[in-house]
């Protein structure tokens, strides 16, 4: 796929290498002498569209100035059939480079022939990865924490295919140890209580309090009357566990599915459950990385990075939460072969970090083939005031009351707007609003106002046509540029987006789009110019809308025609 970015850079290092070359033959530069050297675009393009550090990375092993080295080098450089009209030098010995119009050209000529796949690339074409995350707790519904983990998580898995990875989203089914014990605990109570009344049965007091855990008692009650009044104690949380939890997992799914997340797996922990922990156990203690004492196993942690020794199983047989999660993260990498494993956690998991990268190090595996993306709370806004409990429900907010609240598409537009590891307001005030103050109906109104310029244009018998690169060159006001400019970068931003796990610049990216877009058709006039360049600012109209349009596909947002 087309990255005018880059091939701009490609061709500035081939243009200053080709000079460099000519220099040597012209004996006014010293041969043999390799240079590494960068190529940027200058935040403020006054100074050029690119620049390269050539001439200052060359300076010592060239035994001169770096404004020198930039001189020869300009005297020998030939930018014929080049991206660029003219090159210079700044500062210190910065060598920079102004664009011409073919490379505008060439940026739309690559929307039009690329279209839907526009942005795409092959950067990590045959990588294997998976992305896992939301695994919330299914003792209960999804927290805000999630909804924003499932958004960025889900988007994140979307940019990796956008760059041509096989990929993997994955949900951890956390359906054994301590929080199960708890919920069935508390299901027994609340079952007992039904027949029995709240007085005769005392509740637990680390149990689960919601309502929907009096809901699931009831709605076995009902179902099957008092059966369970008869059996033991672990029999009871055995049957109820086994009646409740299919349908909280169920729920989880049809709430995501809402949200627009599908996932590839639902992966149960109590799969690992004995033969995967025991295996890797006996694994991590062939590796020397475990010893035993009083009756415990303990992985020596300090060894690979971590703060104090873990208990991976306690004095009772029972593993701990530490030892399954070895035993999973070993079962993505070793058993099923992914090359890299992105895990999606709240921040408050910050100390597992190390830890669990430490322990895939102790068992033969690359710890740094494992990334934990970080993710900070967000607080919700409503009536300038903080909004923690739901009208309907009256307990805290949950996704399924989130997406009752606000559109969908403003959902995963706002909970991409941040960086994972920076906390925000999210203010349900500005999501449902449908104006321009709300970022997400602005991106999108951009797009139905394009799509609406084209129809009352059709309407007229004005139809856009094939235009030549030439009549794209016609595109020369500022503005125009700038859009261009803009929409040029998608190919690299998603790059981008991936290399820092951000797909918050995706939502930058867009509105930035919008914005300029806006401010060209405030501008430059489409209708009612000499033909060539009206079919060619139809050329800009179109190819920003395919460039609008793909940014939200990835997101998962709607691109309305009409609003």
């Amino acid at each position: 796929m087309t990255n005018m970015i880059q091939n701009a850079k490609d061709q500035v290092l081939d243009l200053t290498q080709k000079a460099y070359q000519a220099a040597v033959s012209a004996g006014q530069l010293p041969g043999d002498v390799s240079v590494r050297a960068g190529v940027e675009i200058p935040k403020d393009t006054a100074n050029g569209d690119y620049t390269t550090t050539y001439a200052l990375a060359s300076a010592k092993a060239m035994h001169k100035s770096p404004r020198e080295i930039a001189g020869i080098l300009l005297e020998h450089m030939d930018l014929t059939g080049s991206y660029f009209s003219s090159a210079e030098i700044a500062g210190a010995g910065f060598l920079n480079f102004r664009l011409n119009p073919s490379w505008y050209a060439g940026v739309l000529s690559a929307v039009e022939s690329e279209g839907a796949d526009y942005g795409r690339s092959d950067v990590l074409e045959g990588r294997k990865i998976m992305v896992e995350f939301v695994s919330a707790n299914p003792t209960g519904p999804m927290h805000m924490g999630n909804a924003r983990g499932g958004v960025l998580g889900d988007t994140l898995a979307a940019v990796l295919e956008a760059g041509g990875a096989q990929v993997w989203r994955e949900f951890y089914v956390n359906d054994a140890g301590n929080q199960i014990e708890k919920f069935g605990k508390s299901l027994s109570a609340r079952y007992r209580q039904h027949f029995l009344g709240e007085e005769a049965v005392e509740f637990p007091e680390d149990g689960y309090h919601g309502e929907d855990i009096k809901e699931h008692a009831k709605a076995y009650a009902e179902a099957h009357g008092d059966s369970l009044l008869a059996l033991s104690e672990e029999a009871r949380k055995e049957a109820l566990v086994a009646y409740a939890l299919p349908k909280n997992i169920q729920a989880l799914k049809d709430d995501l599915h809402t949200y627009r997340i599908d996932f590839d797996r639902w992966f149960l922990e109590s799969q690992l459950h004995p033969e995967a922990i025991e295996a890797v156990i006996q694994k991590l203690e062939e590796m020397g990385a475990i010893y035993r004492e009083e009756g415990a196993v303990w992985y020596r942690a300090t060894r690979f990075g971590g703060e104090k020794d873990e208990v991976l199983v306690r004095q009772n047989g029972i593993p701990t939460y530490f030892a399954a999660d070895i035993a999973y993260h070993y079962n993505k990498f070793a058993v099923r072969g992914y090359e890299r494993v992105i895990n999606i956690w709240g921040a408050d998991h910050h100390g597992h970090v190390a830890r669990l990268k430490g322990a895939m190090d102790a068992i033969g595996l690359e710890g740094d083939k494992l990334d934990i993306v970080l993710m900070q709370l967000v607080r919700l806004m409503k009536d300038g005031e903080p909004y923690r409990m739901s009208k309907r429900s009256g307990r805290s907010i949950t996704l399924a009351d989130l997406i009752q609240e606000i559109p969908i598409d403003a959902a995963r537009y706002f909970f991409n707007m941040r960086e994972p590891g920076s906390s925000f307001d999210f203010d349900l005030d500005l999501a449902v609003k449908e104006q321009s103050d709300n970022p997400v109906y602005y991106v999108q109104y951009a797009h139905a106002r394009i799509c609406s310029i084209l129809k009352n244009l059709r309407a007229e018998g004005i139809v856009p046509r094939p235009v030549e690169d030439g009549e794209l060159e016609l595109l020369a006001s500022p503005e125009e540029r700038e859009l261009i400019r803009r929409l040029g970068r998608l190919p690299q931003e998603l790059i981008d987006t991936v290399r820092d796990y951000d797909p918050a610049r995706l939502t930058r990216y867009v509105y930035d789009v919008a914005t300029l877009f806006h401010k060209f058709y405030n501008t430059c006039r489409v209708k009612g110019e000499a033909d060539n360049l009206q079919q060619a600012r139809l050329a800009l109209c179109t190819a920003t809308r395919t460039v609008i349009a793909n940014v939200l596909d990835i997101l998962k947002i709607s691109a309305p025609e009409v609003m």
